[in-house]
């Protein structure tokens, strides 16, 4: 079985607005090394949609954009790619996938289909896993600012505290902080 990786850019106020993130060339090779390691990716819709309006059009060379990015999108169109949608059954993309019904049994069966691991990149459907004690361990990057704003991370709440393991941590040169953590069960 696979371990389900959240990882998710953050400032330090908790926001998981993917605009308020430091997107280099440095931050950029990180999740495409964290894609790399996966066997798959895993979203809710609306994270979906706003990463199938802008990454197919990259990967074939429609859109301008630097070497990082293109190795970003370039990899990530051949990726597997698993949604979860109670609204939306047809998703076009290359190789992505719907995930419907139950959702415990739809993402365990995910996992334990994926050796490589599964990572996460949806703040919602986060939550939602996370209640269901189904994410494994967190991906990090936590970025030096304070957008003074939301969406937040776990803004719904949890029903408890999580405890984790801090199994590494490295700075960037852009100031932003890679912080891996493990779930202490």
């Amino acid at each position: 079985m696979g371990l389900l990786t959240f990882s998710i850019n953050v400032t330090l106020d908790g926001c998981v607005d993917h605009q308020e993130g430091i997107a280099d060339d440095e931050t950029h090779a990180f999740f495409t090394r964290l894609m790399d390691e996966g066997g798959a990716m895993l979203w809710g819709r609306v994270t979906y949609e706003m990463m199938e309006s802008y990454w197919p059009a990259v990967a074939r060379g429609d859109v301008e954009a630097p070497p990082a990015l293109r190795e970003w999108a370039v990899k990530l169109e051949a990726k597997p790619k698993y949604v979860v949608s109670s609204t939306r059954k047809h998703f076009p993309w290359t190789h992505s996938h719907h995930i419907a019904g139950d959702l415990r049994t739809g993402v365990q069966k995910l996992k334990d289909a994926m050796p490589d691991g599964v990572l996460l990149g949806s703040g919602k459907l986060a939550t939602e896993l996370d209640r269901l004690d189904l994410i494994d361990e967190y991906q990090l990057l936590v970025h030096p600012r304070i957008a003074g704003h939301g969406p937040t991370l776990y803004g719904s709440g949890l029903p408890n505290t999580r405890r984790l393991e801090l199994i590494s941590a490295k700075a960037l040169r852009n100031g932003a902080v890679a912080m891996h953590y493990r779930r202490a069960r």
